[in-house]
C-alpha cells in the first residue's frame, strides 16, 4: 500500500488512526467472512464492538440488490454499454450505489470485467460490458465513479481470465459428473494479458475502486485468489492498486499461501458452505502467533479494507442492514445457517427512488435497431400481431424461479449471483396494449411459440404487423436452464426462435423482430429476409423493459445505440469456443487463450471474415455524415519508466504472543456453531487450536523464498510512483493527439449518433482497428456537431514483453473515425 498514493492520502489517514487501535484478532475479524448465511448479507466480516463497527456487509449484484424487497432491477452491464453513453452509464452506477446505501450494503459486488467476453456462449458475459477492453474499461470505470459517489464501495470482478463457467469450481463440475480435481486454468501469455484481459481492471484501479474480487479459477496454473503474480506483480505492484482483494465465495484454497500473494479478504469466510471451518479467522490468528504470516500482511489486509471504506466518505456511524439474504419473514433468526438469534432482520425498506424512469430511459438508449426497411417508426399501426412468449409475462412471475433460474415469458435479466428480484416488470405486450388504446390500434397476442396454427391464422389476416419477440438466456454455472450449465450451449435462439421468425416471415411481409438476449445469436437464416422488415436488439433491459422497447418502435426516441458485440454468420467465426469437456484427465482442464488479443471484432478481422452486423454498428430514424477529420498533436513529454523503491513494510500497533489471550471470550458473548471467529477453542496447543491436518510446516517449507519479506522493493518501471495516481505509469495517461471531427444530421428529425474513434497500431501482431474513443452526440437536423476525443500514450501503445513496459513501437499508425468498426469514412495518419 501507499498512504500517498493520489485520492487516497485521507482515506489512509483515517485508516491508520483506526488500524492502530485493533488487536490482532480484531484485524482478523476484519479480514474474514462470518461464514455462509452467518449474518444478513451474502457475505459480511466479523464486527469489532469495542470501536462501534458492526462489520461489513457484502451484497450482489451488478444490476440491483440481490435477496432484498424494494429494490431496483436495472438493465444488465452489457445492455447499458449498447448505449455509448457515459452520463447514463455513471447515473446508473450512482443510482445502484443510492439503493445500495439505502439497504445498508457497504460493498456492492460489482460492476465486472471479467468475463470480458472471449467466448460469445459465456454464461455471465451480459454481467460485464463488452469483449472490447476499451468500451468495457469507460463503463467500469463510469459504473465505480456512480457507485463509489453514493458513498457504496464497488468491487470490480472477477480477477483475471474468468471467461466461462464450465469447470470454474470442482465441487460444482463433480456434481455433473466430472471427476476433476482442480478448477480449470486460463493459460494467457503477457501480451494478451495487459492488452486485453487487464486493461479495464487499469480504468477501474484508476477510477479509484474500494475492493477487486479474485475469481473461481486458475491463471497460468495458480488459482487467482492466490496468484502471487496476478495480486501482488500486476494489480498492487504495476498498477498501484490500494485498496483490497476479496476471494470470490470458496474461491479461497489456502491460508498462508493466500494471505503472502496478496489476498485481503476471504468471503464468505468459511472453507465450504456451512462446515464452520476456514482457512482464515483462527487459523490467520495462530499464522500471525507463529511467525508463518508476518503482521504487517495481516495489517496491510485491515488498512486496505478500512482505506477503501473511508475512502467513499463513510464513518463509524454506520447505516443499518435493513434487509436479510436468506428470508423475507420481518422477524426471524440473525444467524439463518443455524436458526440462532430471534429478532427484526428486515424492515422493508423502499430503496427504489425515481430509478425506474433512469431505467427505462436506459433501456430506450440501449436497444440497438440492427435493421430497418421503413417499417419503423410505427405510426398508429392498424392491426398489431404479437408473437412468441417472450413478449408476456412468465406464468410463474417475474420473480418465480430463484435467481431467475429458468427462461419464462419475456427475458429481461439473466440468471444467477447477478440478478435481483423484480419490484415490477412491465412486459412488451403490456407496455404495446397501452400504446394501441391510445392509437385506437387493433391488437392481438399469440404467448406460445408453437401454437403454428393459431398464429398463421393471426398473421396472414389483411394489414398485420406481426412482432415476433424471441430470447436467449444464461447465466451462473449453479444453475443449469435447458441443458445449459451456465455457458450456452449454442448460439441460437431458445424456444425454437429462429423457426418461429422463419415461419411468421414466410406468410407475413411486414415482421418485426424483437430480441431479447444475452449476447450474440446466428440470425443467418432469416435477418436478410425481405419480409423481415426490421430488427432490434434489447438486451437485458431491466423492470421498464415494455416501455422502454415501445418508446423506440414508436419514435418517441430515436435509436442510436450500437451494438456491443459482434453477430457473427456462425459460430465458429469468432474463433474461440467453451471448453464443454475437461482436456487434462482428473487435473485442472487446461484452457489455452491460443488467439491472444484476437476476440470479437478483432478475430473477423484478423481472419478477414464478414459479420452480419459489426462492433458498433446501429441504425437511426435519421441519417448522419461525417467529415473534417483534423489531429493535433499535443506534444507531451517523453515517457519516463517509473524508478525509487518502496517503503519498509509497515506495522500498526503490538500484539500479544500468548495463545491463552485469545482464547473464545464466553463471558462476553454466546458461541454460535458454523460462525467463523478469529478466536482459538482450545489453548492445549497451536495444532489443537488449529483443526487443520496440515499444521505444522514453517513459512519455508511451502512458501517462496521472500515470500515474507518486509523489505523495500523496487517499484515497477510500468507503475505509478509513491505519489502518483493508481492505473499505471503516469505517463502512460499524458494524451498525444486530441481529434476531432464533424458530424452532420442530414436528416428530417433530431437524433443522437455515436461517433467512434478506432486506431490502427501497425505491426504484425495487432489488430486492424482497435476502440479508441467514441461519444454520444445529439443532433438536430441539417445541424453539424463536433466529435472530440483524446489519445492518450496508453491508446497507442502495445506491451513489450522484454522491456516489461509499454512501448509506442515505430509501425504506422492510423487513426479512423466513424460509425462503426467497419464504416469508417475518415482516416489521418498519427504523426
Amino acid at each position: 500500500m501507499s498512504s500517498t498514493a493520489k485520492g487516497w492520502e485521507d482515506a489512509y489517514a483515517k485508516a491508520k488512526e483506526f488500524v492502530s487501535q485493533l488487536t490482532l484478532a480484531e484485524k482478523v475479524n476484519l479480514t474474514t467472512g462470518v461464514g455462509w448465511q452467518g449474518e444478513q448479507c451474502v457475505g459480511q466480516v466479523g464486527s469489532i464492538p469495542r470501536l462501534g463497527f458492526r462489520s461489513l456487509c457484502m451484497q450482489d449484484s451488478p444490476l440491483g440488490i440481490r435477496f432484498a424487497d424494494y429494490v431496483s432491477a436495472f438493465s444488465s452491464g452489457q445492455t447499458v454499454a449498447a448505449t455509448f453513453d457515459r452520463d447514463l452509464i455513471y447515473r446508473r452506477g450512482k443510482a445502484m450505489g443510492e439503493e445500495n446505501k439505502i439497504k445498508g450494503v457497504d460493498v456492492l459486488l460489482g460492476p465486472v470485467a471479467g468475463p470480458i467476453g472471449r467466448v460469445a456462449e459465456g454464461g455471465r458475459n451480459w454481467e460485464g460490458f463488452s469483449p472490447d477492453p476499451y468500451l468495457t474499461g469507460v463503463a467500469i470505470a463510469e459504473t465505480i465513479k456512480g457507485i463509489q459517489d453514493a458513498g457504496v464501495i464497488a468491487c470490480a470482478k472477477h480477477y483475471i481470465g474468468n471467461e466461462q463457467e464450465h469447470f470454474r469450481q470442482v465441487g460444482e463440475s463433480q456434481g455433473r459428473g466430472y471427476n476433476i480435481t482442480e478448477a480449470i486454468s486460463s493459460n494467457i501469455d503477457d501480451k494478451t494479458m495487459h492488452e486485453l484481459y487487464l486493461w479495464p481492471f487499469v480504468d477501474a484501479v484508476r477510477a479509484g475502486v474500494g475492493s477487486i474480487m479474485c475469481s473461481y479459477n486458475q491463471v497460468n496454473n495458480s488459482y487467482s485468489c492466490q496468484n502471487s503474480k496476478m495480486l501482488n506483480g500486476l494489480l498492487k505492484g504495476e498498477l498501484g492498486f490500494q485498496g483490497f482483494v476479496m476471494s470470490d465465495w470458496q474461491a479461497q484454497h489456502s491460508g498462508a499461501a493466500s494471505a503472502v500473494s496478496g489476498l485481503d479478504m476471504t468471503m464468505p469466510g468459511d472453507t465450504e458452505f456451512n462446515t464452520g471451518l476456514s482457512f482464515w479467522g483462527t487459523n490467520l490468528t495462530l499464522a500471525v502467533l507463529n511467525g508463518t504470516v508476518p503482521q504487517y500482511r495481516v495489517d496491510d489486509m485491515a488498512m486496505r479494507i478500512m482505506a477503501a471504506y473511508f475512502k467513499v466518505g463513510r464513518t463509524l456511524k454506520q447505516d443499518p442492514i435493513t434487509f436479510d439474504s436468506w428470508t423475507r419473514d420481518t422477524f426471524g433468526p440473525i444467524h439463518y445457517a443455524v436458526k440462532e438469534g430471534h429478532q427484526q432482520i428486515n424492515w422493508h425498506v423502499d430503496a427504489q427512488k425515481e430509478h425506474g424512469n433512469l431505467i427505462r430511459e436506459i433501456g430506450a438508449k440501449a436497444t440497438v435497431l440492427l435493421k430497418n426497411n421503413g417499417a419503423l417508426p410505427l405510426k398508429k399501426p392498424k392491426f398489431l400481431a404479437v408473437i412468441g412468449e417472450d413478449a408476456g409475462p412468465s406464468p410463474l412471475g417475474p420473480n418465480g424461479c430463484s435467481d431467475r433460474g429458468c427462461d419464462e415469458g419475456t427475458l429481461a435479466m439473466g440468471w444467477g449471483s447477478g440478478s435481483d428480484d423484480f419490484p415490477y416488470l412491465i412486459t412488451p405486450l403490456d407496455a404495446l396494449n397501452f400504446q394501441a388504446v391510445e392509437d385506437h390500434t387493433r391488437i392481438e397476442a399469440v404467448l406460445d411459440n408453437y401454437a403454428w396454427t393459431t398464429t398463421e391464422a393471426l398473421i396472414t389476416q389483411e394489414g398485420a404487423t406481426a412482432l415476433v419477440f424471441v430470447n436467449a438466456d444464461s447465466g451462473e454455472g449453479y444453475i443449469e436452464v435447458d441443458g445449459n450449465a451456465g455457458d450456452r450451449n449454442n448460439l441460437t435462439l431458445w424456444g425454437s426462435g429462429d423457426e418461429l421468425i422463419k415461419n411468421v416471415s414466410s406468410v407475413c411481409n411486414n415482421t418485426i423482430v424483437i430480441i431479447h438476449s444475452v449476447g450474440p445469436t446466428i440470425v443467418t437464416d432469416w435477418y436478410d429476409s425481405p419480409n423481415v422488415t426490421a430488427i432490434l436488439w434489447a438486451g437485458l433491459p431491466g423492470q421498464e423493459s415494455g416501455r422502454s422497447l415501445v418508446d423506440v418502435l414508436y419514435g418517441k426516441v430515436n435509436p442510436a445505440a450500437r451494438t456491443p458485440f459482434t453477430w457473427a454468420a456462425k459460430a465458429e467465426d469468432y474463433g474461440t469456443e467453451i471448453m464443454y469437456e475437461p482436456n487434462n484427465g482428473n487435473g485442472a482442464p487446461q484452457q489455452d487463450f491460443t488467439e491472444g488479443v484476437f476476440i470479437d471484432y478483432r478475430a473477423l478481422d484478423h481472419a478477414n471474415v464478414t459479420p452480419i452486423f459489426e462492433f458498433g454498428f446501429g441504425l437511426s430514424y435519421t441519417t448522419f455524415e461525417y467529415s473534417n477529420l483534423q489531429v493535433k498533436k499535443t506534444g507531451a513529454g517523453e515517457y519516463q519508466p517509473t524508478s525509487g523503491k518502496t517503503p519498509e513494510a509497515p506495522t500498526f500497533g503490538n500484539f500479544s504472543t500468548d495463545l491463552d489471550d485469545y482464547l473464545f471470550p464466553n463471558s462476553s458473548f454466546p458461541y454460535i456453531w458454523q460462525y467463523i471467529y478469529p478466536y482459538v477453542n482450545t489453548t492445549s496447543s497451536f495444532a489443537d487450536a488449529s483443526q487443520d491436518p496440515e499444521y505444522g510446516q514453517t513459512a519455508a517449507e511451502f512458501l517462496p523464498a521472500g515470500a515474507t519479506d518486509a523489505a523495500a522493493f523496487a517499484l515497477n518501471p510500468a507503475g505509478p510512483g509513491l505519489s502518483d495516481q493508481s492505473g499505471g505509469n503516469p505517463g502512460l495517461f499524458d494524451v498525444l493527439y486530441t481529434v476531432t471531427a464533424a458530424v452532420t444530421n442530414t436528416g428530417a428529425v433530431a437524433g443522437d449518433e455515436v461517433p467512434q474513434l478506432y486506431v490502427s497500431l501497425g505491426g504484425a501482431g495487432s489488430p486492424k482497428v482497435l476502440l479508441r474513443g467514441f461519444d454520444r452526440l445529439a443532433v438536430e437536423p441539417g445541424c453539424t456537431a463536433t466529435f472530440t476525443a483524446e489519445l492518450t500514450r496508453r491508446d497507442v501503445s502495445n506491451w513489450d514483453v522484454e522491456a516489461q513496459n509499454w512501448v509506442v513501437t515505430d509501425a504506422p499508425k492510423t487513426v479512423y473515425v466513424g460509425s462503426s468498426s467497419r464504416k469508417l469514412p475518415l482516416s489521418a495518419a498519427l504523426s
